[in-house]
């Protein structure tokens, strides 16, 4: 089995010896937001080093069908905070300008989210629940999506009230320690 083997339903699936693992389906819109996701996390220079991304994701894309998707997300060319060009894709909300994405930045957004929104933090099995103001729990979901914390499979927000699910199957108590710490280190920052 290939990197870009799809199952009956089209998603593309990644075997690791006698184990496989759903990873996405692969459609145009699946293929853009992975897009999307790669440029804000980490500096890429190069269409050859995101088809690389790509493929290691289990999207294995053209050069003609990357330029197009590239066209269409809106992805430019601009300097990073050293220098190099790197491709970036505008903001969500009223800023649109481009930017690069940088780690360290989207980690420092969530803590302070964290700080300013989360009430508590329960942990059980590979579940996180964090208690929020009402209202405030799908931001703060889209803060931590937007983080990509490998230890997190996704989240899921209703009104004052995040579901964390963790990777690791008895992860959940350790993640809801980690949301804690956040939340107390962006605290220490601001006192």
């Amino acid at each position: 089995m290939t990197p870009n083997d799809t199952d009956a339903t089209g998603r593309a699936i990644a075997a690791t010896g006698a184990e496989q693992r759903l990873i996405a389906p692969t459609t145009k819109t699946a293929r853009q937001q992975r897009i999307v996701e790669l440029l804000g996390r980490q500096p890429v220079r190069s269409q050859t080093e995101l088809a690389e991304l790509l493929s290691e994701a289990g999207l294995g894309v053209g050069q003609a069908t990357l330029s197009r998707d590239l066209v269409e997300i809106g992805a430019v060319k601009v300097r990073d905070a050293i220098g190099q060009l790197v491709y970036a894709v505008p903001g969500e909300g009223g800023d649109r300008s481009p930017r690069a994405g940088e780690a360290a930045a989207f980690e420092a957004r969530l803590a302070r989210v964290a700080s300013e929104l989360l009430v508590s933090a329960e942990g059980s099995a590979n579940l996180v629940i964090l208690r929020t103001p009402p209202g405030a729990a799908q931001y703060f979901a889209s803060a931590i999506d937007h983080v990509g914390l490998d230890d997190v499979l996704g989240t899921i927000a209703g009104d004052d009230t995040v579901m964390v699910v963790s990777r690791n199957p008895v992860g959940g108590e350790a993640l809801a320690a980690r949301f804690l710490s956040l939340a107390a280190r962006s605290d220490k920052d601001h006192s």
